[in-house]
């Protein structure tokens, strides 16, 4: 299939496409929808969305933080969808569970 011309389509597409239990961060969503520098407006396009079939919890700031304030309801709501994926959210920040070498583990190192 052909990648959609579309540049808001092909972010939702990377976000779609982040697999359960696993995480990207803003940057990496726009790098992978061939946007990159564009974080700002994957954030932007991820607020403004009503699919609530979006994993939208999946996507964070790039040093792994969730990007809702700390204890907010949003944040909460974000570090639940996560944690019954299996990720871990430690000290305010979010760490994929262990299973091999991913592509955030070579980030932000082992969980």
């Amino acid at each position: 299939m052909a990648p959609a011309a579309d540049p808001a389509e092909r972010i939702l597409a990377a976000v779609r496409a982040i697999p359960r239990g696993e995480v990207a961060g803003y940057g990496e969503v726009a790098r992978r929808a061939g946007l990159p520098g564009r974080a700002r407006w994957v954030a932007r396009l991820l607020a403004a969305s009503d699919d609530p079939e979006l994993p939208w919890h999946r996507v964070l700031r790039s040093d792994g933080r969730i990007a809702f304030a700390a204890d907010s309801d949003p944040w909460r709501e974000q570090a639940g969808r996560l944690r019954a994926e299996g990720v871990q959210v430690v000290a305010g920040r979010v760490r994929p569970a262990p299973r091999g070498r991913s592509l955030d583990a070579e980030v932000w190192g082992p969980a």
